[in-house]
């Protein structure tokens, strides 16, 4: 079986940690390392974060780098209010032992992408894309060698999740947005539309927990506190699972649907700055940019979740 070269760009967050979880444990995937971000919280906690993951799913061997610890031009905004002071709150899980790397996450982007054939290379944004979107401008030769983008983000007929027309990801940098999208790399999108349909619901949850190991214990934990927010907010029967999607597309697409659009990323309006602007009912003549998903196939993309957890 071949297996696909990854990196995970990343600012956990309890989805993001599943999302990594989800990676090691599929041998379809071969995680090159993984690129920490501010978002969800600080840069600060989200490389170790990261590590504490990699520690969790006994992958102490992958490289962890930290990356940007504030967007391109405006102020970091967090999401303490969703994910907890740590980003990983619900479970108690130790500190990590594994080391930081030494080196920003940009430099390994460029020199993993460069030293890699080209055109086997995926990246995996699941936060905001400073990290991207600043490798692309100090070596744009590197945009040509991504094989695909397949990042968490956006929205079009949810619209926004952290304005009422901008989803998280995006409105923390939608300046770097901007960047990778108008890059000519091939880009996924996972928006919104899609998480907001993959929902972790009491049994679903149940089944994270009857895995019996401490990687269900903890990504049942994880996804109990995740998930008072959203039902609060959305009165849903559970919380949106956002970043697995990416790695489940990249394991099994057909489990997704969605469109061959343009996207543009609003960067100047205050009233819809980090929109992400999806001609999705080709209305314009500007040229389609990235495969936009608008579905998924929730039961199937649990059960695959679930089982992959339970190799851990």
């Amino acid at each position: 079986m071949s297996t696909r070269k990854i990196i995970i760009d990343t600012d956990p967050g309890q989805d993001d940690a599943v999302a990594i979880l989800l990676a090691l444990a599929s041998p379809e995937l071969e995680v090159l390392g993984i690129t920490a971000v501010a978002g969800n919280v600080p840069l600060a906690l989200t490389q170790k974060n990261a590590r504490i993951i990699c520690e969790l799913a006994g992958r102490a061997d992958i490289p962890v780098y930290a990356g940007c610890d504030a967007p391109l031009s405006r102020t970091l905004v967090t999401a303490e209010h969703v994910h907890g002071k740590t980003g990983l709150d619900g479970p108690q899980l130790p500190d990590p032992v594994m080391p930081l790397q030494d080196g920003h996450a940009v430099d390994f982007l460029i020199r993993t992408l460069r030293a890699q054939e080209a055109g086997t290379v995926t990246l995996c944004p699941l936060g905001p894309l400073t990290n991207i979107a600043m490798a692309f401008q100090k070596a744009p030769d590197i945009v040509e060698r991504v094989q695909e983008i397949v990042l968490m983000g956006g929205a079009y007929f949810e619209v926004g999740n952290i304005t009422p027309t901008a989803e998280f990801n995006i409105y923390v940098d939608p300046q770097a947005a901007d960047i990778v999208f108008k890059s000519g790399a091939p880009i996924t999108v996972v928006p919104l539309d899609v998480t907001h349909k993959a929902l972790v619901t009491k049994p679903r949850n149940d089944a994270f927990r009857a895995i019996g190991t401490p990687v269900g214990q903890a990504v049942a934990l994880m996804t109990d506190f995740f998930e008072r927010f959203d039902r609060e907010k959305y009165g849903s029967l559970g919380a949106p699972l956002h970043d697995p999607c990416v790695t489940a597309y990249l394991i099994q697409p057909g489990l997704f649907t969605g469109r061959h659009v343009n996207v543009e990323i609003e960067t100047a309006s205050e009233l819809t700055l980090g929109m992400t602007v999806a001609d999705w009912w080709g209305v314009t003549d500007r040229a389609p940019n990235a495969n936009f998903l608008g579905d998924i196939d929730a039961d199937g993309f649990f059960t695959l979740l679930t089982e992959r957890l339970a190799r851990l």
